[in-house]
């Protein structure tokens, strides 16, 4: 699904000079909503599918956040920078105008600690939920303001936030853009290991990743799109009955280990019991255990990373 480009916002949201200094490699602009001015990208993230946080009212501690926008989709951040002498206000007044154009509602807006909450801007700078806390770093401070707006047109929502930051210790104005596309998910995209397969990766290695299990979000409930893989460790262990393996929980590192220990031990839990009620398997032979995030495979820095490390795996006892 694409949703529908509009010309009037892929281009500058102010007839001015082209940047001169150069964006950084790989980056563009979003086709849905175009820069200001002479605005050059200092820091920028695509995916095709993935999630992202976006605040839609103040927030007051930014340890304690609740409610806020939870979205999955395309998603691209982009921090673009400018001469310090183009206020907030300035900026945002453009993105105002140029979003109404193009027929996107405004769902929340503030400036400043005194409409955001003195925790808003360390939400989304520090914090890691909206943009990485690297995303592009800036001088903490007051003078700046947000902005969410949505777009519905029947071809596809798209959610765009912006925080605007005057960073005048380093003269300059930044600006962070995320935009969501709401899309559906292509599943159907990992190939499960056969029997065969996980044996002898089990005979080489002395373990194996079974791809194919799927959990709900910060749950245990094993996902009906699991069936395939359960069944293949099904078809393993009853064509070797004198196997005994460990099945093992891995999560990635969000969250506190102690939480992710007991999560990961649930999730192994859940396997052992769906296996135990397939045809053939003697739940004895399995050993469930959960060891959070200590053992990772990809770094936990980034979405994609974390989706490796969260998996389940068969060890040989």
């Amino acid at each position: 699904m694409e949703l529908k480009r509009l010309t009037t916002l892929a281009v500058l949201l102010l007839a001015c000079s082209m940047p001169a200094i150069a964006d950084i490699e790989g980056s563009a602009d979003h086709p849905l909503l175009g820069r200001f001015g002479s605005a050059t990208i200092s820091a920028y993230q695509a995916s095709d599918y993935d999630a992202a946080t976006l605040p839609g009212r103040p927030i007051a501690d930014a340890r304690a956040v609740d409610n806020q926008l939870e979205l999955e989709g395309r998603v691209t951040r982009i921090g673009y920078r400018l001469p310090v002498e183009h206020t907030a206000l300035e900026v945002a007044r453009n993105y105002e105008a140029t979003l109404a154009e193009g027929n996107f509602d405004i769902l929340f807006q503030c400036a400043g600690p005194s409409q955001c909450g003195r925790g808003f801007s360390r939400y989304v700078i520090n914090e890691g939920a909206v943009f990485p806390s690297a995303f592009d770093r800036a001088a903490f401070n007051d003078n700046s303001r947000a902005l969410l707006a949505m777009r519905d047109d029947g071809q596809g929502t798209a959610h765009v936030f912006l925080y605007i930051m005057e960073d005048r210790s380093n003269d300059r104005t930044l600006v962070r853009q995320l935009v969501v596309e709401s899309e559906p998910l292509q599943l159907g995209q990992v190939s499960v290991k056969d029997a065969g397969a996980l044996q002898a990766a089990l005979d080489a290695d002395g373990s194996v990743i079974v791809d194919g299990i799927f959990f709900a979000t910060d749950s245990a409930a094993i996902e009906t799109e699991s069936a395939d893989a359960l069944e293949q460790m099904a078809e393993l262990l009853r064509n070797a009955p004198e196997l005994s393996v460990y099945i093992v929980g891995h999560t990635d590192n969000q969250g506190s280990l102690d939480y992710n220990l007991e999560l990961s031990q649930r999730r192994a839990n859940a396997v052992v019991e769906a296996l135990g009620t397939l045809d053939g398997i003697d739940a004895a032979r399995l050993d469930a255990r959960g060891v959070a995030s200590l053992a990772p495979i990809a770094s936990n820095a980034n979405e994609a990373g974390r989706a490796q490390n969260r998996r389940v795996e068969l060890v040989l006892q």
